[in-house]
């Protein structure tokens, strides 16, 4: 978005559309337009839904929901910061809306977060509209906003972190580099030993390929490659999968005992993540596994 753009009248409309699969449609009922831009290059719509709340959809995507946005945000998080242990620097890749980097943020055992979005209007536009659930963030010294490519940043930065996370839209159009072998070849550069790399793989019943992919990529750089996974409600088609690399693979394997103590000292409350989802995450569904041990062959 730039000043340059034309924000288009909000459309009368009843209903909105995600059409991401192919043969399926899934429509949000619009009880109110909140915002809506369309340019060249992309068409933006953020509306008021009575069950989901706000959500916001790009080129007939989905990106957030105000109503759900805690159980893809607890579990991309929380799960490799309490594998790890002692996470002092995180990096995020993408993550505009800074859902996040809420998370993040909760654990005062993490130093600095970095979160590097090529968009600073994407966060501008977050911050106005999501300040609900992202409010804490922009008060939080600890919080480092690069604007900037991040697959220019892994492979340039001389900085070393524990846990990265890559928020990313799916890969098409711009989000397309962030799912390539020489972009997670960047991140295993810039991560400190025993550090771990998780991404957003998609909804492997309906994007399987793109799980496959991932895989296969991480399987050539990092020595334990895996994926877990959480049911998020708005994205459509059964459990996401997060992808999971590093090179200590004793991080995916943490006794319960240990990952619940980690919490309680951490000290902060969740909508969606447990210790004992945090274990069971890892415990894939034949389909989803069948796809990671594709991708490692």
């Amino acid at each position: 978005m730039t000043k340059s753009d034309v924000q288009q009248k909000p459309s009368q409309k009843d209903w909105v559309s995600e059409t991401l699969h192919d043969g399926v449609e899934i429509s949000f009922r619009v009880d109110k337009v909140l915002y809506e831009q369309k340019t060249d290059e992309w068409h933006l719509e953020l509306i008021e839904n009575s069950f989901f709340g706000k959500v916001l959809m790009l080129d007939g995507i989905t990106q957030v929901t105000t109503r759900d946005e805690f159980i893809y945000h607890e579990m991309m998080a929380h799960v490799p910061i309490l594998s790890h242990g002692n996470a002092k620097e995180v990096l995020i890749i993408g993550g505009g809306d800074c859902g996040m980097a809420e998370e993040v943020l909760k654990h005062k055992s993490v130093s600095r977060l970095t979160q590097v979005e090529i968009d600073r209007s994407v966060v501008d536009f977050s911050k106005e509209h999501f300040a609900n659930f992202n409010a804490p963030v922009f008060e939080d010294e600890r919080f480092d906003l690069i604007i900037a490519d991040g697959a220019q940043f892994v492979h340039e930065t001389d900085r070393r972190f524990d846990v990265i996370l890559i928020d990313s839209t799916d890969p098409v159009g711009p989000g397309a580099v962030l799912f390539t072998e020489e972009f997670y070849r960047g991140c295993h550069l810039c991560l400190k030993e025993g550090g771990v790399l998780v991404t957003q793989n998609g909804v492997t019943f309906m994007q399987r390929d793109e799980l496959v992919s991932s895989i296969s990529h991480f399987n050539k750089i990092f020595k334990e490659v895996s994926a877990y996974v959480a049911c998020i409600p708005t994205y459509f088609g059964g459990h996401m999968a997060l992808g999971w690399a590093t090179d200590n693979d004793a991080l995916n394997k943490i006794p319960v005992e240990v990952v619940k103590k980690r919490f309680e000292e951490a000290n902060f409350t969740t909508q969606y993540y447990t210790p004992e989802v945090h274990i069971a995450a890892f415990a894939l569904p034949k389909y989803i596994l069948d796809a990671v041990k594709e991708g490692k062959s």
